[in-house]
């Protein structure tokens, strides 16, 4: 599949804690799905429980296609299979607030090992 993700630099949008008091950052570059993402935001929603607040500061909107299973080449693209976002890193995918940091860590961590990608949890200062 091609692609424009460059290989070289890092995330000039989207790097700061914008909603929240704690984040989910990004270490480096790949391709998260639409399912990996709905994954870890409902580890996230589950974690906070009511009185947290859940931002998710990425969208997949780029789609991605797949030919069935024993195809033979040719006969054009493959259908439409899903949508996926690109990141690079120190990209920030989700913001938490209203809970207990300890509460916030504890989830994002647990959200981030539903990812394709490294990941870090950060504070606001």
């Amino acid at each position: 599949m091609r692609t424009n993700l460059k290989k070289v630099g890092k995330a000039t949008r989207g790097t700061s804690i914008d909603f929240g008091m704690a984040a989910l950052k990004t270490r480096d570059y790949g391709r998260i799905n639409s399912r990996q993402l709905e994954a870890a935001r409902k580890i996230l929603s589950r974690s906070t429980g009511k009185t947290g607040k859940v931002w998710i500061r990425v969208f997949p909107d780029r789609p991605y296609t797949k030919k069935p299973p024993e195809v033979k080449m040719g006969k054009g693209k493959g259908d439409p299979e899903g949508f996926m976002t690109e990141v690079l890193p120190g990209r920030v995918l989700f913001e938490v607030d209203g809970v207990s940091p300890e509460i916030a860590i504890k989830g994002l961590t647990k959200a981030g090992k539903k990812l394709p990608v490294k990941t870090k949890v950060i504070l606001r200062d």
